[in-house]
């Protein structure tokens, strides 16, 4: 009987003993990681200590019977939960990719000393896109997630993909791709799942498929446009300049010599001995320039 009570204790305390030694927690980027320290004997505490495992790391601790807080090569963003006496709870907020590892919370009373570890692990969720390039094959991209994020297809292909890239902070890139040219699916869907997110994004093929000669045609319309536009411009350029060149000779200045009298030309052509002086008598200098000023106007 008493052997029975044993084996019964040990597999009743087992698990908890465990469970208190080894805790795990995982928080999201950016958000509120709580590691929480239980005092598991109803004996006030003497002393609390939390300390990252590794040299050089942020260690926090605090004595009631000095009523003391210590803390070391820790940042603003660790700090107690609530109370160093009632619960001593580690708080580190925002968490990012450096908090990650392993943490020891030691307490002491005057039962003796207790051990409980805490292994933190940082999730970082991934950007998510869905593109397509000239060769017909989608690419669905997960970048820079903790873990590597998992990518599936809706219809599923024997024709996709997939390749990833390891960064030096710990995230993965998971890029898939779905080669879609000898098929006739209407669309495509990237399915994308992470314990920080799940998502989904639909590419429609039909529409995809006819980007491109749409593209093509309003490229070569442009084009013809613009041809068009800057021959005209030419061949106008070029008319005005052969009228111009083709009426240039005819355009000589003339005098009005309406003024002049035929018949008083004649009698005067009767006396050759004084000729040259008679022939400028309606000569009008001012009358000249205004001849002048409207050709050029014209």
């Amino acid at each position: 009987m008493a052997q029975k009570w044993t084996v019964l204790a040990a597999l009743l305390f087992l698990p908890i003993d465990l469970v208190e030694a080894h805790n795990r927690v995982s928080v999201e980027a950016g958000h509120e990681a709580v590691l929480s320290c239980p005092n598991i004997s109803k004996v006030s505490l003497l002393l609390v200590t939390w300390k990252k495992n590794c040299s050089s790391c942020c260690l926090l601790s605090y004595r009631s019977d000095r009523n003391e807080t210590r803390k070391l090569n820790c940042s603003e963003r660790i700090t107690w939960k609530y109370s160093s006496v009632s619960d001593p709870a580690l708080r580190i907020y925002p968490v990012n990719l450096g908090d990650e590892g392993n943490y020891t919370c030691d307490t002491a009373n005057s039962e003796g000393n207790f051990h409980f570890f805490f292994s933190l692990t940082v999730i970082v969720p991934p950007t998510v896109t869905l593109t397509h390039d000239k060769s017909r094959v989608a690419v669905c991209q997960a970048s820079a997630g903790k873990p590597a994020a998992n990518i599936s297809w809706i219809p599923a292909s024997n024709h996709s993909s997939e390749e990833e890239f390891h960064h030096p902070n710990g995230t993965v890139t998971r890029v898939s791709y779905f080669n879609w040219a000898n098929s006739s699916f209407p669309s495509v869907t990237c399915l994308v799942t992470h314990p920080a997110m799940n998502q989904t994004l639909l590419m429609d093929l039909t529409r995809t498929s006819h980007i491109l000669p749409y593209i093509l045609i309003g490229a070569a319309a442009g084009v013809a446009a613009v041809t068009g536009v800057t021959s005209c411009l030419i061949f106008r350029c070029r008319a005005r300049w052969l009228r111009k060149r083709a009426h240039g000779p005819e355009e000589h200045f003339t005098i009005k010599t309406s003024e002049f009298t035929p018949s008083r030309v004649r009698r005067e052509a009767d006396k050759p001995h004084d000729f040259p002086e008679r022939i400028y008598e309606n000569y009008n200098t001012r009358r000249l320039y205004v001849c002048l000023q409207q050709h050029r106007h014209n």
